[in-house]
């Protein structure tokens, strides 16, 4: 386990607040506080969805944390603007104190220059051809054999499309059920799921939930492949490598949905479960 990495969620913050990877985060204030809505439906699906981020900046680096659309009032964000990280981590919304360790984070170790992270590159094209290259770049972490059977936590069809071509397969869950772009049920509790998957494949909005830990526990105690695919907390979550998580496919803002041109993202993972980046690159 390097030094950079965190036993649990409690202990980086812990780590963080006592200036374990830099600067007093006491002493650092938010410039700018936003949130980013986005409805959408690619063309060729028969249902779309709605995102909203709050993203917090810090000097250079921005970090985010998705919420439930229409949980974050306008007061809240403006109340983050002036405010120094350290108050942020002990914030009464949990997705404000996501969003401050992730720009905190970020601003300590950004993705260009952290150990172990790795640039992938997105290339431009509609919202759908960027999803599903994004998600390829993900499910290309999954070292598991064919046939393996994946928890994949946050459904976003792309990334089931993405296992499947993998050769896996998987139990789609998501807090808000209902059933995927082929009619597959979704699942709504993921821990009842975990004994019978052979690896996990869950979105970084786990951190704004509150249910991360649980997965990065029960990962770390059974030797299960934990792959993370992050735009909430994509600093935050490459901290638990050797802690649980295996890999991290990390996308600070701004987000592949928000532009048509060419983006990066970093992937984050021992040399085994790494593709060439040549190789990567061609094949997105």
């Amino acid at each position: 386990m390097s030094s950079c990495t965190a036993a649990s969620y409690d202990d980086l913050v812990a780590r963080v607040l006592a200036g374990g990877y830099g600067p007093d985060p006491a002493d650092l204030r938010i410039s700018v506080a936003f949130s980013t809505r986005q409805a959408v439906r690619h063309a060729g699906r028969s249902g779309g969805y709605r995102n909203e981020v709050l993203s917090l900046r810090l000097g250079a680096a921005v970090g985010s944390c998705a919420v439930e659309p229409g949980a974050l009032t306008d007061a809240a964000v403006e109340r983050c603007v002036g405010a120094d990280v350290a108050g942020l981590l002990a914030h009464e919304l949990l997705p404000v104190r996501i969003a401050a360790l992730d720009a905190y984070l970020m601003h300590v170790l950004p993705h260009d220059t952290a150990p172990g992270a790795r640039p992938h590159p997105l290339p431009a094209g509609s919202s759908l051809e960027k999803s599903r290259a994004r998600a390829r770049a993900v499910a290309e972490l999954l070292d598991v054999p064919p046939g393996a059977r994946v928890l994949v936590v946050g459904v976003v069809n792309s990334l089931l499309e993405a296992v499947r071509e993998r050769g896996l397969t998987y139990v789609p869950c998501d807090l808000k059920g209902g059933t995927t772009e082929w009619g597959e049920p979704v699942v709504t509790d993921a821990l009842a799921e975990l004994d019978r998957c052979d690896a996990v494949l869950a979105s970084g909005m786990t951190l704004g939930n509150g249910t991360f830990e649980a997965l990065r526990a029960h990962a770390a105690a059974h030797g299960t492949p934990l792959v993370m695919f992050a735009q909430t907390g994509s600093a935050v979550l490459p901290r638990f490598l050797g802690a649980g998580v295996s890999a991290v496919c990390a996308e600070p803002y701004p987000f592949f949905w928000l532009d048509g041109g060419p983006g990066t993202v970093h992937r984050y993972a021992g040399t085994a479960a790494l593709p060439d980046r040549a190789a990567a690159g061609a094949a997105a």
